[in-house]
């Protein structure tokens, strides 16, 4: 994908992509929809399956959740469909699904992606 280009995806048609997770023993679910080739600057979609928890970790960038079905639980409160919530960069955080049910986000990031389990 060009970012001087339009182009749209169809993320129904899209199938989910299985990433396994060590640190949590778990699979979590994503479908990337955009790298920002400059920036490193990444948008897509994650899915938690109920109850999983990513336990305290850091990025060496923000990301934003925008939480489009269930129930997104962080270390700073619980939030439903339609909310939108910023981690900034280097924060120590945990986030992930409530046990009721899968949590599906809207992932953005404003640069790189990388994740660092806190000891």
């Amino acid at each position: 994908m060009s970012p001087d280009k339009f182009f749209a995806i169809n993320t129904l048609e899209q199938p989910w992509e299985e990433r396994f997770n060590e640190k949590i023993g778990k699979a979590l679910f994503r479908k990337n929809l955009y790298t920002d080739p400059t920036t490193g600057a990444e948008i897509r979609l994650v899915r938690y399956p109920a109850g999983i928890i990513n336990p305290l970790h850091t990025h060496p960038c923000g990301h934003g959740m925008y939480v489009l079905e269930g129930t997104l639980v962080t270390h700073n409160g619980i939030f439903g469909p339609g909310t939108f919530v910023w981690f900034p960069e280097g924060e120590a955080m945990e986030h992930g699904a409530s046990a009721e049910g899968d949590v599906t986000v809207l992932f953005i990031t404003n640069k790189s992606f990388r994740i660092d389990y806190v000891a």
